[in-house]
Parts: C-alpha cells; structure tokens; sequence
C-alpha cells in the first residue's frame, strides 16, 4: 500500500491524473520539506497535480523549487459533459456536452499567479488537455432552480493532449498567428485566435516573466514589443 497522506480528500479526476506519472520506484504523497507531493518520480522529479486555481500553491512551489525539479501539471476540459445526478432517487441522471470548450492557452488565467516561476531552471509546467464528466448534485430543498446544482466530482474520461512549457518563451506558442514588432492585446487575441481578454492575460504573464516590455501607447491600449536581450 502507498504513502496515503492527503488521499481521502482527492477526486477522480486528480487521481487520475497524478496515476499519469506515477513510474516504477515512483512514491505517492511523500513527504518532502515541510510539504507533501503528490508524485516523486524515480528520478526524483516531483509532480504535483492542481486542477483548480494556482494560488494556493505558490509558497509550495517557490520553497521546494530552491531544491528540487518540480513539474506543476494542470488539467483544462476541452470538452466536458454536465451529469446531473436524479434528486429523489427515481429519476435517471442527465447528461448533456457543454458548450464551453478549453484549450491550452487556458493556462495563463491560472499562471497570472506566478509567471516569473516559468523561468527558474527547476521549474516546468504540464497542461493536459481533457475530456471530462462533471458531476452535479442538487443542493436545493425545494425548488429546482440553476443555482441549485453544484459541482461535486470532475472525472477523467481522455487524456487529448499534453503540452510541457519549459520557460515563459514557450508562452510563445500559444500565439500561433503572426505578431507585429509592436502590438497591443488586440493584435495579439487575434494572433492567438482567442478573446482579448485572455490575450491580455497572456500580455501580463509575459511582461512579468520579462518576455515584453510596454513600449508606448495607442490611444488608450498599452503598446508591446519584444524585451531587449
């Protein structure tokens, strides 16, 4: 049996994924400087699995990086079904896809809390593209209303893609469209093909990382360009 420190309180889908870097010799919730990891591998990278927001990680992941190679692995849906489980135990659970579809570039509305990690030489991030089923109960006790319903599981049905960024320069490859030597967030959402206000996200994300620098202004948007090496 494994180290089960912090088990009780996975979910299905965080098991799932931490089950993706787990190799032979590998240990389960070690753990390592005060903290406990999800996944030390073999050789002695550890894994830690976040599938929700990055902020409560920050003092993990800044302390055991001065030591340690630490891949940060998040999960975006890009497609995901609602299940709805029956309220009085008679009904059959519902099931239909979301309309909301994720793709990788999701990650910088989570890496707003940290960009400048990208860069440290022990540090990289993982995204993995899904397929999900989400699990919703209802929590109401009279009325079915929308509000009602509240998420319970998250579970891994497929594992689409997998994408490693090593250093904020591979943010880059989030904008595959061409990008004037200088640009605002409005040339850059259409460089990335995705809405502005994740272009300006990813603008943040790179100008802390020290990607970009603010070069001027056109009327009231900010002007970018590539920072002087």
């Amino acid at each position: 049996m494994s180290n089960s420190i912090g088990t009780l309180n996975e979910g299905p889908l965080h098991q799932a994924l931490k089950a993706l870097y787990i190799d032979a010799g590998a240990q389960e919730e070690v753990a390592i400087d005060g903290f406990v990891a999800d996944v030390r591998a073999s050789d002695d990278v550890i894994y830690e699995i976040q599938t929700g927001g990055f902020s409560p990680l920050k003092r993990k992941l800044l302390h055991l990086v001065d030591a340690h190679r630490v891949v940060l692995v998040h999960p975006i849906a890009q497609t995901r079904y609602i299940v709805k489980l029956p309220v009085d135990g008679v009904e059959l659970a519902s099931r239909r896809r979301s309309p909301k579809k994720g793709a990788i570039a999701n990650i910088v509305e989570e890496l707003v809390s940290f960009p400048q990690l990208l860069n440290h030489p022990n540090f990289e991030l993982e995204v993995v593209l899904t397929c999900e089923e989400e699990i919703r109960v209802y929590a109401g006790a009279k009325y079915r209303r929308r509000k009602g319903w509240r998420v319970v599981q998250r579970r891994l049905t497929e594992v689409l893609e997998r994408q490693r960024f090593r250093n904020a320069n591979d943010l880059f490859r989030l904008v595959p469209g061409p990008l004037p030597d200088v640009f605002t967030t409005r040339e850059l959402s259409e460089a990335m093909a995705q809405p502005r206000w994740l272009a300006q996200k990813l603008a943040y994300c790179l100008r802390e990382a020290g990607e970009i620098e603010i070069c001027g202004k056109s009327g009231n948007a900010l002007e970018y360009r590539l920072a002087a090496r």
